[in-house]
């Protein structure tokens, strides 16, 4: 990522688990983040994130991640405690946040944000969504294991559906995607979607969501270029 580390203060590489698929619903259950500040890496989290009382963790979550609902009792720390690792994270001037599959992660980061702690600490940020970039690289499928598998990244990445370690996995994913082609910031607040579904939910307001075919000669953002021409 030398070009994003060089443009960008802050990079924060992060990813979330959750109990579900619905951002409004659904319970973050834990962040996995990596940020570097002037090309270092200064900061990992890894918190596991304490259930709400009264509700559990579903068995297709635990099957998929390894994650027990008795190590978010054990091990879990507060909801406000993780917004404001959140908080800190995302602080600064000049940020970029990285996820494999932004949409999904953003929309929860939001609304988590929303309840337990402020969204406004999202204002200014500056996103990137590498499986918007690997779609334009690679036939599906589009998971980010097929991604480890494409760059030959097995022995350095680990997808274990756990945040932490799936948050680095995207950042090896994405330095190799730049050896590959040097144009990461033209993806920079640009998301691609399915044609067939939309976008999946909430629109973000400083992201500009384009059609993404899987079968295109051209670069997502060079596609809208040449609907202009």
């Amino acid at each position: 990522m030398r070009r994003l580390l060089e443009q960008f203060e802050t990079v924060v590489v992060l990813d979330l688990e959750t109990t579900g698929l619905s951002f409004r619903q659904d319970q973050v259950i834990e962040l996995g983040a990596v940020r570097w500040d002037g090309g270092e890496v200064t900061e990992e989290v890894e918190d596991l994130i304490r259930l709400e009382p009264g509700t559990s963790l579903p068995q297709k979550i635990t099957e998929l991640t390894g994650i027990t609902g008795q190590m978010l009792s054990a091990q879990g720390v507060s909801k406000e405690a993780a917004a404001e690792d959140l908080h800190r994270l995302l602080a600064g001037e000049d940020r970029l946040v990285v996820t494999y599959n932004a949409q999904f992660d953003l929309n929860f980061l939001y609304y988590f944000l929303k309840r337990y702690g402020d969204p406004a600490w999202l204002r200014g940020v500056r996103m990137l969504d590498a499986l918007t970039v690997y779609r334009d690289r690679r036939p599906y499928p589009h998971r980010l294991e097929n991604a480890i598998a494409a760059y030959h990244l097995e022995e350095a990445a680990v997808n274990s559906h756990r945040a932490v370690d799936d948050a680095k996995a995207a950042a090896l994913v994405l330095q190799a995607m730049e050896k590959e082609r040097d144009d990461l910031e033209r993806y920079i607040n640009l998301f691609g979607y399915h044609p067939r579904y939309g976008v999946s939910g909430q629109r973000i307001h400083s992201v500009r969501y384009l059609p993404q075919p899987y079968d295109s000669a051209l670069p997502l953002y060079e596609q809208q270029l040449e609907k202009i021409r």
